[in-house]
């Protein structure tokens, strides 16, 4: 994993929450949140919280009396995210999921939404959540699925690989889709000492506007836009437009349906 696939500062929180919020991560972190509608009070943990998606779905849902602490290694991304919730309940830390600074069984969950791809060290990432995990609580995450099962976010990855044929970004394939082996992920999360391992797959669809939203998210609002910028930093313009019309060419240039795939991990401490 390079230096920059992890880097979210600048202008990407931003367009991030702007573009990909609705685009991407609202349906999933609403199913996220119905998962733990069963946490009546206590304490949980985010971890990768970047700018509060799943944070809020899950104060949304869940009783005050329970304790959400949302952590990002990215103080950017929590900056944006206390603009959009104060709660008493809801806490913000910078924190790293490999190292987190809690004492042993301290939540009764820990959540992570499309974060564990982005661990340098997804061994290290699971046995800090078991830690931190009071007996019989759980482990919640997901992944995306296949690119193949994720139509614009292929598009799009193929529509900037071609932009620079000798020398391609590979961000998208590389880091948000290349984690979707379901014996791969349960044999790592047992690896790291969970005994309980439950995967689903959870299909969503959103409706962007138009093929320009996705373009704009996916190109400037995530760590391809490095990619993009180290190779070409006066070309992020073109080659998000090009993705557009990559896009365009699939889906119309109105209103269309993302059809989305992921798998939910569910282990159990």
């Amino acid at each position: 994993m390079s230096a920059t696939d992890s880097a979210f500062k600048g202008s990407i929180p931003a367009v991030y929450e702007q573009y990909l919020g609705p685009l991407l991560f609202e349906p999933f972190a609403e199913d996220m949140a119905r998962r733990l509608g069963d946490v009546a009070q206590g304490r949980i943990l985010e971890t990768a919280a970047g700018t509060g998606i799943v944070t809020r779905a899950l104060a949304k849902a869940l009783p005050a009396q329970v304790e959400i602490t949302a952590t990002d290694l990215n103080q950017a991304m929590l900056d944006l995210a206390r603009t959009r919730l104060q709660a008493s309940n809801v806490h913000w830390m910078q924190a790293d999921a490999q190292a987190l600074p809690f004492e042993d069984a301290s939540f009764d969950a820990v959540v992570c939404q499309f974060g564990v791809m982005f661990f340098p060290d997804r061994l290290t990432g699971y046995r800090e959540a078991l830690r931190v995990l009071k007996p019989g609580g759980r482990l919640l995450f997901n992944v995306w699925n296949a690119l193949d099962l994720n139509p614009v976010s292929r598009i799009v990855s193929e529509s900037v690989a071609r932009a620079f044929p000798e020398d391609p970004p590979r961000f998208i394939e590389r880091v948000p889709f290349g984690y979707f082996d379901p014996d791969r992920i349960r044999g790592e999360v047992q690896q790291a000492g969970f005994e309980s391992v439950e995967i689903e797959v959870v299909d969503k669809v959103s409706r962007p506007p138009s093929p320009r939203e996705p373009a704009i998210g996916l190109c400037q609002g995530t760590p391809l836009r490095a990619e993009i910028e180290a190779r070409a930093p006066d070309r992020i313009g073109e080659i998000t437009t090009s993705a557009e019309e990559a896009l365009s060419g699939r889906f119309g240039a109105s209103s269309f349906e993302n059809r989305m795939s992921a798998l939910v991990v569910t282990a159990w401490r």
